[in-house]
């Protein structure tokens, strides 16, 4: 009787979890991945400015930050970070107001009085896949190892690919310790918003990487998952060399670490 308890215990766990899922409301907010290319030997200066006065002034115009990271391996001076903003026209609205801040303005002269910090910027425009884990800061104890993945999918196979994370590929990853961060496709069609899956997911070290993905492609589920689903669509997924990596390292002042 005692098993026979525990038992339909565990059914009503594992069906109140399946109902909290199909109810949790989609993420419907703007997020924008911004990579910015630091003028040589700027890097420490252009964190310490979002250290010192960035972040604080773009939460004051309703702009979230959720992290901040650097590649691992840096020779063009990068810093990645992730905002989040209720809306695509509330991003608008809060850069233009950011951008006229005399704060900000202040803080941009003297941080530039030697010179330009900043040579170059790239911005996407994101929004969640439905399948995407909530989208929030968040630390450990011990600073995680980051990675940005880029999937570039077949022509007109980006649903199927998102099929396969949605219904296989995301719960695998968990069985092999790559932490679930964030899920994203892009908004604008020039930026690939028809074939282009982007994702973070978190490991404990560089090793612990290795030794997830290792596991990871060569579990027989993910195996008969991957031949599965590119029997049913007709071919690969992606595109050949479709999958693009950076493993990066949180910034001291990140708000996800």
């Amino acid at each position: 009787m005692h098993k026979l308890t525990l038992l339909a215990g565990l059914v009503w766990c594992l069906a109140a979890l399946a109902v909290y899922a199909a109810d949790k409301p989609r993420d419907i907010r703007c997020y924008e991945l911004r990579t910015y290319y630091a003028a040589p030997g700027k890097l420490d200066a252009l964190n310490a400015r979002f250290r010192d006065h960035t972040m604080k002034i773009f939460e004051k115009h309703d702009m979230v930050n959720i992290g901040y990271w650097m590649p691992t391996e840096n020779p063009d001076n990068k810093l990645v970070y992730v905002l989040a903003f209720p809306s695509r026209a509330g991003a608008k609205k809060s850069w233009g107001d950011f951008s006229k801040d005399p704060d900000w303005q202040k803080v941009v002269k003297e941080s530039e009085a030697g010179g330009r910090l900043v040579t170059r910027v790239d911005s996407v425009f994101l929004t969640a896949t439905d399948f995407s884990p909530d989208i929030r800061p968040s630390k450990t104890a011990e600073p995680r190892l980051f990675e940005l993945r880029t999937y570039s999918a077949t022509p007109g196979k980006l649903d199927d690919l998102l099929e396969r994370f949605r219904d296989h590929t995301c719960t695998l990853f968990v069985k092999h310790h790559l932490a679930n961060f964030a899920y994203w496709t892009p908004m604008d069609r020039d930026k690939g918003a028809d074939n282009t899956l982007i994702y973070i997911v978190a490991h404990k070290n560089k090793d612990a990487a290795d030794a997830s993905w290792k596991s990871f492609r060569e579990d027989p589920d993910w195996v008969a998952v991957k031949k599965a689903s590119e029997e049913k669509a007709g071919g690969s997924l992606t595109v050949p060399d479709g999958v693009k990596s950076v493993f990066m390292t949180p910034t001291d002042y990140s708000p996800t670490k």
